[in-house]
């Protein structure tokens, strides 16, 4: 368990999107609801890919720990961004300003807040001995263990150029269902110092947090704002300087 990590974790819609739901009335940026189907997956099943996502890149050129650009691992119709991972399982208060190329049409996810935990990291890692009986990380038992870190953050925001996006964690809290990983060995859970774990797959994980859907913005210059504080005293505060090329 990432006890101290922020995890982090647009309007073109092409006839390929399956069962997708319209942008949220009302709202500037353009959004897709929590309970959407965006390309044939639901935001718990895209929470799932950014789990996987995240896990399989290695950390010396691992965007979220600052070491790449933007690009590094993304694929198909949506985009992943994130937080600031922070190494050594410190409390982290970073504040980066990152530049990202995105190619036009493309959908882009990330959480404001998030958290995961794994079969494999317990039971040293995450509630381990503090919720028994811990049977080396049932679904159920990890989804409790995931769930008061989020419950815990507050002064959540997310702003996509200077509009504040409303109700995170009313609207937008969502439980991944449960997915594999398969990690290099240069990789995230050492780096926070929970290994050692060598390259391999690991499952089951499972992944709680607010998250966003953003639909594909215009081309031209925007600006992506992600804040939040979590209950450790760690905080979230990103920015993205997000250049939309055709």
């Amino acid at each position: 368990m990432f006890t101290n990590r922020q995890w982090l974790f647009a309007v073109v819609i092409v006839a390929v999107v399956v069962g997708l739901a319209l942008p949220v009335a009302a709202q500037s940026p353009k959004l897709y609801n929590s309970n959407s189907a965006v390309y044939g997956r639901t935001y718990s099943e895209w929470s799932a890919a950014w789990g996987q996502w995240a896990f399989s890149i290695p950390v010396a050129t691992h965007p979220l720990f600052d070491n790449a650009d933007c690009s590094i691992g993304q694929s198909g119709p949506v985009w992943f961004l994130g937080g600031k991972f922070c190494q050594n399982n410190q409390i982290c208060n970073p504040k980066p300003v990152r530049s990202c190329t995105v190619p036009y049409g493309k959908l882009l996810y990330f959480p404001v807040v998030n958290i995961e935990d794994s079969a494999p990291e317990e039971p040293n890692w995450g509630c381990g001995n503090s919720m028994p009986p811990l049977v080396q990380g049932t679904i159920a038992e990890m989804r409790a263990c995931d769930a008061p870190y989020i419950d815990g953050t507050y002064n959540l925001s997310a702003e996509v150029d200077g509009v504040a996006i409303s109700g995170l964690k009313t609207h937008f809290r969502v439980q991944s269902v449960q997915f594999d990983v398969t990690m290099p060995d240069d990789n995230i859970l050492n780096a926070i110092g929970e290994g050692p774990f060598p390259a391999g797959t690991y499952s089951p994980v499972v992944d709680d947090g607010v998250y966003v859907m953003l639909a594909p913005l215009t081309v031209g210059n925007h600006t992506l704002k992600l804040k939040a504080i979590w209950a450790n005293g760690g905080t979230e505060n990103v920015t993205y300087n997000l250049n939309v090329v055709k």
